[in-house]
């Protein structure tokens, strides 16, 4: 599955941002491959940040990360830089934005 997840970067904290994410924690990657996320990319637009993120479950993934040790590190360091992850409506929450159109499943409908 491919979801996507918004997320807005301190004011000031954009440099540190691309900084911490010039390469994750081993870590934190081995777990990402452990648990189902096959790929994720960040874009920048201003302080908002856009993920898209491939994985098999992002429930069964999300609760997965929610006990595991690299995470919670990862957590507490790239904390500092990150203000909020918005849902779909624009509330705090880190629930996958709604997919509008998807031009492959066009194609093939």
């Amino acid at each position: 599955m491919r979801i996507a997840l918004h997320s807005e970067i301190r004011e000031g904290a954009i440099d540190d941002y691309r900084t911490n994410h010039e390469r994750i924690p081993d870590a934190l990657a081995d777990t990402f491959a452990r648990i189902g996320i096959r790929d994720w990319t960040i874009w920048r637009s201003g302080h908002r940040l856009f993920h898209l993120v491939e994985c098999d479950d992002w429930d069964a993934a999300v609760a997965a990360l929610a006990d595991d040790p690299a995470d919670r590190a990862w957590q507490a360091d790239i904390g500092r830089f990150v203000e909020l992850f918005r849902d779909a409506d624009g509330a705090e929450g880190t629930a996958p934005l709604e997919q509008v159109w998807d031009l492959a499943a066009q194609r093939v409908s």
